[in-house]
């Protein structure tokens, strides 16, 4: 785990990157109009409101203006959509020009019921959604009563257990072993979830952590891998977390090569930590090591990995720092990965 003065040096960097660009909007101002023509990708920017779900809870509207006001164009939820119905809701990301292609609130329940949730979803203008029906989306977790880490505690509600960490929950749920039947059930009611988002134009997406890669408690394939293998690419798409994926050792551009066409979404993050992590430790042991900052100031090196987006089959992506509030404001962190993204992109 990286040291407090490094933490500490780590933010007192970031303050310096949010104080010298301040307030300045990134998009739609003089000097940005006047600059050379930029690649697509820098048009369509996402943030994952996780991100700044601290703020969010007070002023839903006012953090989406300040977001937009920053450069993002496009928004993930992840905490639901502020007791708005559709119609208003895309009426308010209308007025910021914001699109909101994906959700990580996603729909619940069976029948009617579900059908009219995806309803709504498509007058919010989302192509990408998870259907937690009333099982959650762990039918691969340890359900209530499994054996948890030290710390980590399950919710029944969404099927996630989670670790008590520190830093706001920044590593992301513990994923103890599973079987390999229970990862195949798992991609059948993911195949049959996306014949339902098809037909209000949607497809089903998998996110993935760090446990995805561990092995399987009876076989040497990893969830991912049956995931990958099971599921239909023309309902069941993957959001790469591309930290993720990093941290558990995985090299993401070999990932691109072994399933083309499959990474329509991503997560992005930064880390520090990458580069001197005991290899030895398996996927999840390895993210205490680990501590997220801004997106460019840590390990990650994205210009690679969007040279491959073509061969990922990149359709959208979104920032995410799961801990911008330790830093001591969320939206200033946003802001930081956003000019980042930005420089990394021309």
């Amino acid at each position: 785990m990286p040291s407090q003065n490094t933490k500490g040096s780590l933010r007192r960097n970031f303050l310096k990157q949010a104080a010298a660009i301040g307030g300045v909007t990134l998009l739609g101002s003089k000097a940005f109009a006047q600059a050379s023509p930029t690649p697509a990708w820098k048009n369509q920017i996402g943030l994952e409101l996780y991100t700044v779900r601290d703020l969010m809870m007070s002023d839903f509207e006012g953090v989406l203006a300040k977001v937009a006001e920053m450069g993002y164009r496009e928004v993930e939820p992840a905490s639901g959509y502020n007791n708005m119905d559709p119609k208003t809701f895309r009426t308010m990301l209308d007025r910021y020009n914001l699109r909101m292609p994906s959700t990580h609130s996603g729909a619940r329940g069976t029948g009617a019921e579900l059908e009219k949730q995806l309803e709504g979803f498509q007058i919010m203008g989302i192509g990408y959604t998870e259907i937690l029906g009333d099982r959650g989306p762990g039918a691969a977790g340890p359900g209530p009563g499994g054996k948890l880490a030290p710390g980590a505690y399950y919710n029944p509600g969404t099927g996630i257990t989670r670790n008590s960490f520190t830093e706001t929950e920044a590593f992301g749920p513990y994923q103890p072993p599973v079987t390999i039947e229970s990862v195949k059930r798992r991609a059948a009611q993911l195949n049959a979830d996306g014949k339902i988002a098809r037909k209000f134009g949607m497809k089903i997406f998998i996110h993935n952590h760090t446990g995805e890669f561990e092995k399987l408690s009876d076989n040497d394939r990893t969830s991912y891998d049956v995931l990958l293998a099971e599921t239909d690419p023309e309902l069941v798409v993957m959001q790469l977390d591309i930290v993720w994926a990093a941290i558990a050792g995985m090299d993401v551009i070999e990932m691109f090569r072994k399933n083309p066409g499959r990474y329509e979404l991503w997560h992005l993050k930064d880390v520090v930590g990458l580069k001197t992590v005991n290899r030895s430790l398996s996927p999840n042991a390895r993210v205490s090591s680990m501590a997220f900052v801004p997106l460019g100031a840590g390990q990650m090196d994205y210009k690679p990995i969007f040279a491959n987006a073509k061969l990922a089959g990149l359709k959208h992506f979104c920032v995410e720092q799961d801990n911008a509030a330790s830093w001591g404001d969320s939206l200033a962190a946003a802001r930081v990965s956003c000019r980042n993204l930005l420089n990394i992109l021309s």
